[in-house]
């Protein structure tokens, strides 16, 4: 048995960074080693030997050179060439000592020789007259202290360069090196790398040893009995062995290690702070060989370095791996939010999936498409591809509903996502687009699948885990907003009908009159105004009309302008006068519950009756905006006829204003929508611009013409923005 008894204690209690003080200070003290004082006399100019201390015979060879009587030269012949025999002929000769400071010297010749560095001094001897008779040698071998520089020197290198984050490799193969050249005897150094679960060992570096080793030893177990490395792991302490051709631990490597020409291999864990295996460090021998507490020390110190770099490595990896998932997490958090964005910008479901297609294409796959269930039937109703072609191609292809081997079918009727590395099954375009896997994600609103999203691969291109989630969001947004776009298409229909119903489905042809109306909505016409006109013919020839505003909107707005219209209409043609009619609908709007509103209402109501030149007008204002008389000469007047608001109180004050439109004239009733209208700067149209608007009409305008000059100038001091109110005006001119 060639191993040397393992050391009891483990290395560091503290991990390799915290290595006890007694523990460090004895590592340093068997690197460094103790000067020792070297003494030699010598006699004549032939330098003979007299005598000598151990420390000098130790020096120069130890017992082979252990002889006095003898020349110097003649027992170290290597110090001739050297000059170091010539400074002693110099002192003989001058009898002027000479002092060397770190003076390199080659000790012995051939294999045996070996680099030593001294500090030293050549006294000449003298007899009691002063003659010199031989030469004093008296010096200190330096050469554990040189050593010791190199290799803190080295060291210090190793430490800068873990320091600034140098590769991991570099800094493992640079520590190999150094050793290899710091060690007194040939070593051949290699460091293996555990894996995370500490179970296999990794090539690290090995400058020396022959790649077929290296690759060998590369991903063996961590085990008892597996070689030196793979045993000091699983024991986390040293192993040495000192001869590899009887050591057991090497049965199953022992040929791998004869070829590679290595006979002893003595093997030092590198522990992480925790105790944890962060991989081995290994000094080999070409010959059987037995560590001395210097080797042992020098392995453990650099064990500790290598651990280091180790776990710097370790932590500047798992750094960048999370700040790669975090720039991931915000590169799909900005995908998700523009997407997000994409598809909430069209109130149309179509148009939406449309851009939910679009926005898989690159990111999610080269190819994207989109169907939908509609009437019992799938349709595809959106395609996304790098070339026209290959969209149309795609296009052309639709998935059979009912079909066991449709994925999109399956996916359907399922509602869970289906992910496969091949093509679709079933029948499609598969071979011409190149289609290499696929991935089908459900569209689902309140629980029901209503389409789905499939993903096609081409190429190398392929779906993980993270896709798969990051498609399945983004379905789940594309179907949230599809179904948004669908409630406000469904919105937008009810409350155009309901606003419909609440306006003139056509306008009567009024003898003697021509009448024009427009009404425009505030925002995207989602809630019903509270705007209204109506005109209808009374039983006595005359025409009533009526043109005012709700207080709010929505449904409790259209109740009430029901309740105004339907009220009007029916108690005209039975009241003598406007004011009468008036104080009706003021009625119905006091008395109506409370749930059906209680906003008040501005109103404008009169009756007009033909004459052989012109219309004879008779209105009541209640609380509503001034209407204007365009008159023969092309002048916009008011007509003031004083009035409170209606559903306020019991008994509305309200008089009657008559006025004789005659030919070519024209009566203009409008809400405050028209005169609130904004600039980009805030300020109003106001009463003022629509006066000037309504004399800008042409000569001898028609009702539509008033209307269209009036609605033109609007949209021209607004810029095109939206408007706040809604808008609603009632034209009526003599014919």
């Amino acid at each position: 048995m060639t191993r040397v008894p393992e050391q009891q204690t483990p290395r560091g209690a503290a991990g390799p960074q915290g290595v006890a003080g007694g523990a460090a200070e004895d590592d340093l003290r068997a690197l460094f080693g103790q000067s020792t004082a070297v003494f030699a006399s010598l006699a004549g100019p032939a330098h003979m030997l007299e005598t000598a201390n151990d420390a000098f015979f130790a020096a120069i060879g130890g017992s082979e050179r252990s002889r006095t009587g003898v020349p110097l030269g003649q027992l170290m012949p290597e110090l001739a060439e050297q000059g170091f025999t010539a400074l002693l002929d110099r002192v003989y000769r001058t009898g002027k000592p000479y002092t060397g400071r770190d003076a390199r010297v080659v000790l012995g010749q051939g294999d045996a020789a070996r680099e030593a560095f001294f500090d030293f001094t050549y006294e000449p001897r003298l007899d009691v007259g002063g003659n010199v008779v031989g030469v004093r040698v008296i010096g200190v071998e330096t050469t554990q202290v040189k050593h010791a520089q190199r290799l803190t020197a080295e060291h210090r290198v190793l430490l800068e360069q873990i320091a600034r984050q140098a590769p991991l490799p570099e800094v493992l193969e640079g520590m190999a090196r150094a050793i290899e050249e710091l060690a007194p005897e040939e070593v051949l150094v290699s460091v293996l790398l555990a894996d995370a679960d500490g179970r296999r060992l990794r090539h690290g570096a090995a400058p020396s040893l022959p790649d077929f080793y290296n690759q060998a030893i590369d991903g063996i177990a961590t085990g008892e009995g597996v070689g030196s490395c793979g045993t000091a792991a699983h024991r986390r302490r040293p192993v040495i062995v000192t001869d590899i051709a009887t050591d057991p631990f090497w049965d199953d490597f022992r040929e791998l290690a004869g070829r590679a020409g290595v006979a002893a291999c003595w093997s030092t864990p590198i522990l992480a702070r925790d105790g944890s295996l962060l991989g081995t460090f290994a000094m080999y021998h070409r010959v059987p060989r037995a560590p001395r507490e210097a080797d042992l020390a020098l392995a453990r110190v650099f064990a500790d370095t290598a651990a280091l770099a180790v776990e710097r490595h370790h932590d500047e990896r798992a750094r960048r791996a999370a700040e790669d998932r975090e720039r991931a997490a915000r590169d799909d958090l900005a995908f998700l939010l523009e997407a997000s964005t994409t598809l909430a910008s069209d109130l149309d479901a179509d148009q939406t999936l449309g851009r939910l297609a679009a926005s898989c294409v690159p990111r999610l796959a080269p190819l994207c498409a989109v169907d939908v269930i509609e009437g019992g039937r799938v349709r595809r109703i959106a395609t996304a591809a790098p070339t026209r072609d290959r969209r149309e191609l795609l296009a052309s292809h639709i998935p059979v509903y009912d079909a066991a081997d449709d994925a999109a079918a399956r996916v359907l009727a399922s509602g869970i996502s289906e992910v496969a590395r091949r093509t679709p099954t079933g029948p499609g375009p598969w071979h011409d687009l190149g289609v290499t896997g696929y991935l089908c994600v459900p569209l689902t609103d309140r629980g029901a699948t209503f389409g789905t999203v499939t993903l096609l691969s081409t190429g190398e291109h392929t779906f993980d885990g993270h896709a798969v989630a990051l498609a399945e969001e983004l379905a789940r947004r594309a179907a949230s907003a599809a179904r948004n776009a669908r409630q406000y298409t469904h919105r937008v229909t009810l409350a155009r009908d309901l606003q419909a119903g609440l306006l003139l489905p056509e306008l009567p042809r009024v003898p003697g009159a021509d009448v024009a109306t427009y009404y425009h909505p505030a925002g995207e016409g989602l809630d019903i105004g509270g705007d209204f006109y109506d005109i209808f013919p009374l039983d006595d020839g005359s025409w009533a009309f009526l043109l005012g505003d709700v207080c709010g909107r929505g449904a409790m707005a259209a109740t009430t302008t029901a309740l105004v219209r339907h009220t009007a209409r029916a108690v005209a043609p039975l009241l003598p006068g406007p004011q009468d009619v008036v104080r009706a609908v003021n009625r119905a709007l006091t008395n109506r519950p409370d749930s059906h509103g209680t906003g008040f209402v501005t109103l404008v109501h009169g009756r007009l009756t033909p004459t052989p030149d012109g219309l004879d007008v008779e209105l009541v204002r209640a609380g509503h905006t001034l209407p204007l008389h365009l008159d023969a000469r092309h002048t916009a007047h008011p007509v003031d006829s004083p009035g409170t608001l209606l559903g306020i109180s019991a008994d509305p004050r309200v008089t009657s204003h008559r006025l004789r439109l005659r030919r070519h004239e024209s009566l203009l009733l409008y809400t405050d929508g028209l005169t609130e209208a904004r600039d980009a700067h805030g300020a109003q149209f106001g009463d003022q611009r629509l006066a000037d608007a309504l004399t800008a009409t042409p000569h001898h305008p028609t009702a539509q013409q008033v209307i269209d000059t009036l609605t033109r100038a609007v949209r021209t001091f607004t810029g095109g923005r939206e408007i706040d109110d809604d808008q609603a005006v009632l034209v009526l001119t003599a014919t």
